[in-house]
């Protein structure tokens, strides 16, 4: 299978890619700038590299980029300065996912292609009920008013919950929701939940960023762990996280 990423440079997007690459999987990758992907990737035949800004690429060229796909992924964030939060593009998860799902949709694939999105425990899935206190909520609504990144992130989920919804017959989808992001060098061991078991605000848990890199690539090569979470929201967590408790 080729997959599409998106992000690809970022701090977890460079683990999906190189997880992917380890699985023998082919990848292309769409990145700004080819200055911070590792020069590896450069020379590696399993991988292509399309120079662009994602929201500047038209609709018929994204389509195009994902036709000889099954997968695509998406790793985009805003960058964790004034500019990067309080900048434009102020949607750039949610317009990218949009873009995404609509060229999938115009090339009109027989089998739906996996979108993959990478999103935060601290958006709540509306297809459950996800018990918040009202701490909680006073600290999300503040953080979703003064923070666009949150909103966006919010946003993007919920078009692939609401818009393309769990029937699409070109698109099929999940959200991961790692909680408190680290770095680490290895995978480790991990969770995936059909919900939050801490509280993202007051008792987070730990996910390292190269096991979301490989809960998405498994998600993108093993059907059955697709079938299980396809169409969901799961929530990631270090082994070490999972004794935690809301």
């Amino acid at each position: 299978m080729k997959t599409l990423v998106l992000g690809a440079s970022g701090a977890t997007g460079k683990h999906l890619v190189e997880q992917l690459l380890a699985m023998n999987q082919q990848v292309k990758v769409i990145v700004r700038s080819t200055a911070k992907i590792p020069e590896s990737w450069k020379s590696n035949n399993n991988l292509s590299i399309i120079q662009a800004t994602v929201l500047d690429i038209p609709m018929d060229e994204m389509a195009k980029h994902i036709k000889d796909c099954g997968a695509v992924a998406s790793c985009l964030g805003h960058n964790i300065s004034f500019k990067g939060i309080y900048g434009k593009p102020r949607k750039l998860v949610r317009d990218s996912v949009k873009l995404l799902c609509k060229a999938i949709t115009q090339n009109k694939t027989q089998q739906p292609i996996k979108l993959v999105l990478m999103n935060t425990a601290g958006n709540r899935n509306g297809d459950l009920t996800e018990p918040i206190s009202f701490g909680e909520k006073i600290v999300i609504g503040l953080i979703r008013a003064l923070l666009p990144p949150q909103a966006d992130n919010e946003q993007a989920a919920e078009y692939l919950r609401v818009q393309i919804g769990q029937k699409d017959p070109h698109v099929s989808w999940a959200a991961v929701r790692p909680d408190d992001l680290i770095d680490a060098d290895d995978v480790s061991d991990y969770t995936a939940h059909p919900s939050p078991t801490c509280s993202t605000i007051f008792n987070a848990g730990k996910t390292s960023r190269i096991n979301v890199g490989h809960f998405m690539a498994t998600l993108i090569t093993d059907d059955a762990v697709w079938n299980k979470w396809k169409g969901q929201m799961p929530v990631l967590y270090n082994q070490s996280s999972e004794t935690k408790e809301k």
